[in-house]
């Protein structure tokens, strides 16, 4: 399957049609009565948020991949700037930056869970082959809408997170970081890759 049929949005650098469509959707999906922003309040862990995010995903796009590994590691500042996470391409693997984890868990827990969600949310989307930087920026934000309508934190993070967090940067998909510490892998993070036998 090409990946122009795999993502139901126009694959193009330069469109618009996104950023200018009024999205009627201004509460957010449900899943069994319960909205996502029910969902993601009750998660309990970046486990938990990150298997609402693999389900949103399905939900709005209809297709998903498991075997992903979250590694947490101090990516440090650079670019001017900090690193939310990053997505080596054809990695099972999305490296998240503890640093800014820490931040906003001391200075604005409100901000934790919606931030956790965007950030996966993001690189979830560069595992499902979206290499394109700006375009998936637009997919996140179009999932978030959807998902947690247009007044949730996650969504207006996904529209511009600079609002919240001004020293965010995103780094190109080829982007490794020059120096990288310990990575520690978060046990049981991808749960769709467990299988129970009885």
């Amino acid at each position: 399957m090409k990946l122009e049929e795999k993502f139901p949005f126009e694959i193009k650098e330069e469109r618009k049609e996104i950023e200018n469509r009024k999205i009627e959707n201004v509460e957010g999906m449900t899943i069994a009565g319960k909205t996502f922003a029910e969902r993601l309040e009750k998660t309990k862990g970046l486990s938990d948020i990150f298997e609402l995010v693999k389900r949103g995903v399905r939900k709005v796009l209809g297709f998903g991949r498991a075997g992903l590994n979250l590694g947490l590691s101090d990516l440090g500042a650079p670019q001017g700037g900090f690193i939310g996470a990053f997505y080596p391409v054809g990695s099972n693997i999305i490296v998240m930056n503890k640093t800014p984890l820490r931040r906003i868990r001391e200075t604005n827990t409100t901000l934790y869970k919606p931030y956790v969600f965007h950030v996966l949310l993001h690189e979830y989307i560069h595992s499902l082959g979206m290499t394109n930087e700006e375009m998936t920026r637009k997919i996140a934000y179009e999932i978030s809408h959807k998902l947690f309508g247009q007044n949730h934190i996650a969504t207006k993070m996904a529209k511009n997170i600079v609002k919240f967090l001004p020293n965010l940067v995103y780094p190109d998909a080829s982007w490794t970081p020059p120096t990288m510490g310990l990575v520690e892998l978060v046990e049981n993070f991808d749960r769709s890759n467990i299988k129970y036998y009885s």
